[in-house]
């Protein structure tokens, strides 16, 4: 049978997980200082006037090398705990790392071939 009772510790940590966002707008709105002019309105503050167009073209190998190196930065957390509890998990574990592993090097092989990870 489910009981509230047993997650008490859990609502606790929801709710001050919820409220420390809210409080920390909250609070920099009152306190932040309000200033309106027409500086407000420049695209830079810095009282330099922009020169030419604001729009600017970024090449998507930096976000497709960005994108790359979080992915697999993910990954190897997620292999972490497996490895903290190997002894543990057994050998039908192993085998889904190494399915796991072998998923990883075929994206890694795919975005090495498309030029994913060249800067030239």
């Amino acid at each position: 049978m489910f009981l509230f009772s047993e997650y008490d510790t859990f609502w606790v940590f929801l709710f001050i997980s919820i409220l420390i966002p809210i409080l920390a707008f909250l609070i920099s709105r009152i306190l932040a200082p309000i200033s309106k002019g027409p500086e407000k309105n420049t695209s830079y503050e810095s009282g330099i006037e922009p020169m030419g167009d604001t729009w600017i073209q970024f090449q998507i190998r930096y976000y497709m090398f960005a994108l790359v190196f979080v992915v697999f930065d993910v990954e190897t957390v997620f292999l972490y705990p497996w490895a903290m509890s190997f002894d543990i998990l057994g050998l039908s574990t192993l085998i889904e790392v190494l399915i796991f592993v072998l998923i990883l090097i075929v994206g890694l092989v795919y975005a090495w071939k498309k030029g994913a990870l060249e800067w030239s």
